[in-house]
């Protein structure tokens, strides 16, 4: 009973490398798996050479076939939006170099400091505000993370780490409970916080040792989560989210305003529900980092400030997430909506 036990871990952390592996890398493929109209190849094509392609079978398969307009798919697509450059998006907008405290550490806020796990990513959201990020200068070697755990380590001030990335889950289990285990080590550290969208978009990730690594460690593990469709939600992805919060894991979510893909009351309260309804709790609305490539997705404030407040009115207050903006080199999240 023990081999068999040990060979459906091995199959199950086999499974989501694989599946990893088979992830949709070219644009054109992309267009032809979901039918897209051939006018999408040019500038998927031109756009895939600033940002490249990265999407899970897992999620294609929640994208329906067809339509240009998904908004799933809106989130993966490269477009010729990705080539104009606007004023006001740049290549680092919420201050992260400036945030550099040590190799693979950024200290923005009282209390906490964020590890750059791993600069790779399960998926590739064209929005995503570090895709510009140089992770080749972070470490890649755990010997190397060891100037950052001795900052740690001297600061008392320091209560909870986040690690983020890229994303921190597409660390081996192995690698992850290393980590987990050296930041452990760490007397003031009492929270871990993971920031991931690997459950979301490769489901297969949350495999039985990764719940008993995130159980077992010392340091309250808080997994932070990103969706933004209730689309996003279905088969899979609600599976794995309801394995980690049966597994006793604390799960929130944050989600980006996106033009064209969650900028209505309609969507965004079904998404908020179906969340709750999952065991996970709406924590951020996050207007857009103005990261360049961007500009496109962005909301105006003034419409996520009506979005909140008619969210308000449909939803019980638990089920509201905080709307927010980081402002580079502020020492705490924006709050944008005005309470009348």
């Amino acid at each position: 009973m023990l081999l068999d036990h040990q060979i459906s871990i091995v199959a199950a952390a086999d499974t989501w490398h694989q599946s990893l592996a088979q992830a949709i890398r070219d644009p054109d493929e992309l267009i032809d798996l979901l039918g897209l109209p051939d006018e999408c190849r040019a500038a998927a094509r031109r756009a895939a050479r600033l940002f490249t392609v990265m999407v899970p079978r897992s999620y294609l398969n929640r994208i329906r076939p067809g339509d240009p307009a998904d908004p799933l798919l809106l989130q993966v697509l490269p477009l010729g939006a990705e080539e104009i450059e606007t004023p006001g998006f740049v290549a680092d907008p919420v201050g992260d170099r400036a945030a550099r405290r040590a190799p693979g550490l950024l200290h923005k806020y009282a209390g906490r400091a964020l590890l750059i796990a791993t600069g790779a990513c399960a998926v590739h959201c064209r929005y995503c505000f570090r895709r510009q990020y140089p992770y080749h200068a972070e470490p890649h070697r755990l010997d190397d993370w060891e100037p950052a755990f001795e900052v740690i380590a001297s600061d008392a001030s320091l209560h909870e780490i986040i690690l983020s990335g890229g994303d921190p889950l597409m660390l081996t289990d192995g690698r992850l409970s290393e980590i987990c285990e050296r930041i452990g080590t760490i007397p003031h550290v009492s929270r871990l916080r993971i920031h991931s969208r690997l459950p979301i978009v490769l489901p297969e990730r949350v495999t039985g040792t990764l719940l008993a690594t995130l159980a077992q460690a010392r340091p309250t593990c808080i997994l932070v989560v990103h969706a933004n469709h209730p689309h996003e939600l279905e088969g899979d992805c609600g599976d794995a989210l309801r394995r980690l919060v049966r597994g006793g894991i604390a799960v929130l979510n944050q989600s980006v305003l996106l033009k064209g893909i969650n900028d209505s009351v309609v969507t965004l309260a079904a998404l908020c529900e179906g969340l709750v309804d999952l065991g996970v709790m709406p924590y951020y609305l996050h207007q857009l980092d103005r990261v360049g490539g961007a500009a496109h997705f962005e909301v105006s404030e003034k419409t996520g400030r009506n979005l909140m407040r008619a969210l308000r009115r449909r939803l019980p207050g638990y089920a509201v997430p905080r709307y927010v903006r980081e402002i580079a080199g502020e020492d705490h999240k924006t709050p944008l909506e005005i309470f009348p």
